[in-house]
């Protein structure tokens, strides 16, 4: 009974930490503006189903890939045993699912502790990726000291939470004839070459070896579970909302302002002009509330991985420009905004903006906006919008673009071409071949 009262008290602290959590997110992406995202549901319900759960863009390079997916495919099979965890320890029982599965639970819990050998090698091998071999992704500018510590905790997290399984398998099967609580699993594969560790310990001492690995496993899970909704990490649950609500059109496609797009159209003679509903509103984006409550998702959905910017031709010839850390600067933005709401404070009025105090125009006017990034990242994600939209504020309200930029901006708008010379003189050349 007092395991029962202590598991139900851990249970209720990590779910209200993790509603907190929960509802600070939410709470913060609706600082976006609104964007009703309908269209194409089937084409959209493919992408979650291929991208997000199959992972489809993560094998253009298969190594990484391989090893991610034991991770993923362990993180979502392993944890269903957690809801046998859950169970128990709100009933006092011990491995519910044995007598109702029969002899289908130890083919379940050595399909269990395979994955979790391979998310412990993946883990292993991730880790020398980062820290032994230095992968130049991983150790580019933007990867300051705590996104590496944040890798570096969730790797050591999840191997040291593997262990526990193994040993509390390892424990239990050796208390399986000695100990009527422990319910006869059959011969786990995995488990069963730790058993000759603990052989010869007293019933009593592995009863407490198997009660640790439960909680620390457990309480582990939860604890993640809470932790990775301020980490990286949170792509685990928002790659599947992100890839649903991506944007469908050509890569080459960039989204034009309605209210410029009408003005335009009526001073051509292409549509009769009307006056306009009201004020247009700031054209681009300074700050996060100008862009649009999905774009603010993918930024929580980002994966830090490193791709996009692996990819980004600004980057590879020296430029500042890293859509990786664009991704990241709107996230802190996101975060620092919505705790000084939290606080009761104003949100936006602390004198910083998202462009300016962190990203700066020389990293957006770096872009060639040729959509290496969108195309490499594996969750969908488009650095490019939120580049653009900060470019068009830059270019409409701060008439702050490059002096090169500003003399064919009114080319464009003299003589509808970026070259200074009339539209009647363009096919000149034909002459001087004649």
């Amino acid at each position: 009974m007092i395991q029962q009262i202590a598991f139900s008290v851990v249970l209720l602290v990590a779910g209200f930490f993790l509603r907190q959590r929960i509802l600070f997110i939410r709470n913060t992406i609706r600082l976006g503006k609104e964007n009703t995202i309908t269209d194409r549901p089937g084409d959209r319900w493919q992408n979650v189903l291929l991208v997000a759960f199959g992972q489809k863009k993560m094998f253009k390079r298969p190594l990484p890939a391989l090893l991610h997916f034991f991770i993923y495919g362990g993180f979502l099979i392993i944890n269903l045993e957690v809801l046998e965890f859950v169970i128990d320890g709100l009933a006092g029982t011990h491995r519910i699912f044995a007598p109702w599965l029969g002899p289908v639970y130890p083919l379940l819990m050595n399909l269990f502790e395979f994955l979790a050998v391979a998310v412990m090698t993946a883990c292993v091998l991730f880790l020398l990726r980062r820290f032994v071999l230095k992968l130049p992704r991983f150790w580019s500018a933007e990867m300051t000291a705590w996104p590496r510590l944040d890798a570096a905790l969730i790797l050591v997290t999840e191997i040291i939470l593997m262990w526990a399984i193994l040993f509390m398998n390892a424990s239990d099967q050796l208390l399986q004839g000695q100990h009527e609580h422990y319910t006869a699993t059959g011969r786990l594969f995995f488990s069963s070459f730790l058993m000759p560790v603990l052989n010869g310990t007293e019933v009593s001492s592995l009863v407490m070896i198997e009660r640790f690995c439960w909680w620390f496993h457990i309480v582990g899970i939860l604890g993640f579970s809470v932790y990775i909704t301020y980490s990286k990490h949170l792509h685990i649950f928002l790659a599947f909302p992100n890839t649903y609500y991506a944007r469908l059109e050509p890569k080459g496609y960039i989204q034009n302002m309605p209210v410029v797009t009408r003005e335009v159209r009526s001073m051509l003679g292409l549509e009769a002009s009307t006056a306009p509903s009201g004020e247009p509103g700031r054209f681009g984006a300074k700050d996060i509330n100008d862009l649009t409550w999905n774009t603010l998702l993918s930024a929580y959905a980002c994966t830090e991985c490193g791709r996009c910017t692996s990819e980004c031709p600004a980057n590879q010839t020296g430029k500042k420009l890293s859509p990786r850390k664009i991704m990241m600067d709107v996230r802190d933005r996101m975060e620092e905004v919505g705790k000084r709401i939290k606080r009761g404070e104003p949100g936006f009025e602390d004198g910083k903006s998202l462009l300016g105090n962190y990203v700066t125009k020389e990293e957006i006017n770096a872009c060639t906006s040729c959509n290496a990034c969108v195309e490499a990242c594996p969750v969908m994600i488009s650095p490019l919008d939120i580049i653009l939209e900060m470019r068009r504020y830059v270019a409409m309200e701060e008439s702050g673009s490059p002096a090169q930029w500003n003399s064919m901006f009114q080319n464009i708008e003299t003589n509808f071409a970026p070259w200074k010379f009339p539209a009647a003189d363009r096919f000149n050349w034909s002459k001087e071949n004649s």
